[in-house]
């Protein structure tokens, strides 16, 4: 503390839990440890407050002042209510619900945070939009992902947290840092705890696409895995279905990155019922579950359907008993106080944050 001119006076804020602690300002508390977070702010746009609030109370700090409305010809407008100006800002907003009107309202506050002289404005996407737009699979076809990208950049972000990107060359349409953040650890803990016998689990995946992923989780479990072969006629509607696998008196566990319609999983689950699976389980990082989804679920031969909350799921889950959560929001937490103090995010990409 200088002892001439002005001194700078802090308040004191005493932590009501330990009043031994004494924690200042721009520290968040957290069990026993003080994890330092100045100059930080997080903003929610309006696809999922909720999980903008866990992240928020995960990391012991208040979601920054935002309001979004619209003009009676339906532009977005949104007004930052707080200085961001040298701030380290991160916005979440998840590709889910009005889709377009979400990601418009996102370049903007990203645009608003950036002219407002933010020396970093991160957009934390859980589920990326247009993610299955990824490539020119026919003549004339958009590569959305890649347009997606672009807009992002030039918005002014400088930097993406997402997770379980639908292809992970998505990552190379940017010429900004992406940390695409993986739901396997946290998919390997809801196994472990909440399958009995999991030991005699097979991991199969809906599609050959998913391969990789679902070889992963079954290393790590050191269990057998399967996969099916679908052809599509068109968009959401599979044709034919062949099993690759031997799941007959096994617990079949369905891993993929996301469910829009749910015939892929649901005909995959009475594909694996007929070959002789004693249960099935699906388990989802991004439950869409658009159209007739739910009521697929609920008449398909599901033990359960675990989806991530990258997007918002109390609709879906009042809907269906069968539905149920993993909450990703303490790794994607992690995940900007890591970005935050400069530190690493690979540990993310094995373990889940206590």
């Amino acid at each position: 503390m200088p002892t001439s001119g002005l001194a700078c006076v802090r308040p004191r804020i005493v932590c009501n839990e330990f009043p031994a602690f004494v924690v200042k300002p721009g520290f968040a508390y957290r069990g026993l440890n003080l994890i330092n977070m100045p100059n930080i702010k997080i903003f929610s746009g309006s696809s999922h407050l909720d999980l903008a609030q866990r992240i928020v109370d995960r990391l012991g700090i208040d979601l920054g002042k935002v309001v979004t409305k619209k003009f009676s010809n339906l532009e977005t407008c949104v007004e930052i209510g707080e200085s961001v100006r040298g701030e380290d800002v991160y916005i979440v907003q998840s590709g889910c619900g009005e889709i377009n009107d979400n990601l418009m309202e996102m370049l903007i506050m990203i645009n608003a945070c950036k002219i407002a002289s933010a020396a970093r404005v991160t957009a934390v996407i859980p589920c990326f939009p247009y993610a299955r737009q990824d490539k020119k699979d026919k003549s004339r076809a958009p590569i959305s992902a890649k347009l997606v990208a672009n807009m992002l950049s030039v918005a002014g972000a400088d930097h993406i947290i997402t997770m379980d990107l639908h292809a992970s060359q998505i990552q190379g349409f940017f010429d900004i840092p992406v940390d695409n953040l993986y739901a396997e650890p946290a998919v390997l803990r809801w196994i472990r705890e909440n399958i009995p016998f999991w030991s005699n689990s097979i991991i199969v995946s809906p599609d050959a696409g998913g391969a990789k992923r679902v070889t992963s989780i079954a290393d790590r479990l050191n269990v057998e895995f399967a996969l099916i072969h679908k052809e599509r006629k068109k968009a959401n509607e599979v044709a034919s279905m062949v099993l690759v696998g031997d799941v007959k008196d096994r617990i079949a566990i369905l891993v993929d990155d996301m469910a829009d319609t749910c015939g892929t999983i649901c005909q995959a689950a009475e594909k694996l019922k007929e070959a002789g699976a004693n249960k099935v389980y699906a388990i989802l990082t991004h439950g869409i579950f658009s159209g007739p989804a739910v009521s697929r679920i609920n008449s398909a031969s599901f033990e359960a359907v675990v989806v991530t909350n990258t997007i918002p799921q109390e609709q879906h889950m009042k809907e269906s008993s069968k539905i149920q959560l993993i909450d990703v929001s303490n790794i994607l937490a992690e995940a900007i106080r890591r970005t935050h103090n400069g530190e690493s995010v690979s540990f993310l990409f094995n373990s889940v944050p206590l």
